[in-house]
């Protein structure tokens, strides 16, 4: 088979096109025939080493994939050959990763793509979608009438966020470009503030004077000191990116409010964590949501090129790579 691989952590220049054996699977596993590779952040930090985790040299790139099923093991009990199936967790851990023309995966880590839905616009969407759906229910514990202010509210993540936590009930806030203000509308955002505005404090204030419940900063641009002071007594900040200020925050003033930072990345999700996430998350692919619908479609050979012009911040589309061209 064909893959995507680097011998030694380090630059994009590091992934090379090579071909491996067909891998063998265990009794619970399965085999599938890749056909669509998502590029995340998260791919970067683990092929630089910025991100340090256990990972087989030489390590196949890549977390989430979509294909179909063309073998599976005696102790598999969900698939069948000619089924179209995604995972979003491999690629770390010490699993291998996926972008490659086959992949083994455990039959814990597979979800079966809804009828009717488009598999590379799905694969695009799982990781952002996953990390939303972890981080509002297990993380925060996100119910009922509650306030969120989400940190840039129109990128991949935060529309997840809107989307979801919508229907857990809560009354969703967002920063974004005033341009995004009518799209975030559209899927759920009931108050819209301008990323560029300098007194977002008082703004929230104005309208929540106890402040808000829960903050999720996506977009690292916002101060930790301004985050926490939207924050009510008791409300908790959730971050998944490091603010690109300095993290200096008035002590006193967090501790005798009882507020509270959370941090999350998905490559510490538990497997039944991201289990029930795929589950969540499959019911929203089915109904037409959560779906990126704006793609750049590239090949497995162009592995190098994405990894480079992700860490520039050059591209906002999902780019996917497909198969097709590696010789």
């Amino acid at each position: 088979m064909k893959a995507a691989v680097i011998k030694h952590i380090g630059s994009p220049e590091k992934i090379e096109i090579v071909t491996l054996p067909d891998p063998k699977i265990s009794p619970n596993e399965v085999l599938i025939e890749v056909c669509g590779v998502a590029v995340n952040h998260v791919d970067t930090f683990i092929r630089s080493g910025n991100y340090q985790t256990p990972i087989p040299l030489p390590f196949i790139i890549g977390r989430d994939a979509v294909g179909k099923v063309i073998d599976a093991g005696e102790k598999n009990s969900k698939f069948k050959v000619g089924d179209w199936v995604w995972t979003n967790s491999m690629g770390y851990g010490g699993r291998q990763g996926i972008t490659s023309t086959l992949a083994a995966i455990p039959e814990e880590r597979l979800f079966r793509v809804p009828e009717n839905c488009d598999p590379l616009q799905l694969v695009a969407s799982v990781h952002s979608a996953a990390t939303a759906a972890i981080l509002l229910k297990d993380v925060l514990n996100l119910s009922g009438e509650r306030t969120l202010l989400i940190e840039g509210g129109a990128g991949h993540l935060g529309k997840k966020l809107i989307q979801i936590a919508c229907d857990l009930g809560a009354h969703v806030l967002t920063t974004s470009r005033p341009d995004s203000f009518a799209e975030l509308r559209s899927i759920g955002s009931q108050e819209g503030y301008s990323y560029h505005t300098d007194d977002l404090v008082q703004l929230i204030h104005q309208k929540h004077p106890q402040g808000v419940d829960f903050v999720i900063d996506t977009s690292g641009q916002v101060s930790l000191q301004t985050n926490l002071d939207c924050l009510s007594v008791n409300g908790v900040l959730g971050l998944i990116t490091a603010p690109i200020q300095p993290a200096a925050f008035s002590v006193q003033s967090f501790y005798t409010q009882n507020k509270q930072i959370k941090g999350f990345v998905i490559s510490l999700a538990t497997i039944s964590q991201l289990q029930s996430a795929g589950e969540q998350i499959n019911r929203y692919f089915g109904q037409g949501k959560l779906l990126e619908n704006n793609i750049l479609l590239k090949h497995f050979s162009d592995a190098s090129w994405a990894h480079s012009i992700l860490e520039r911040n050059e591209e906002k589309r999902k780019i996917v790579l497909i198969p097709g061209d590696e010789q």
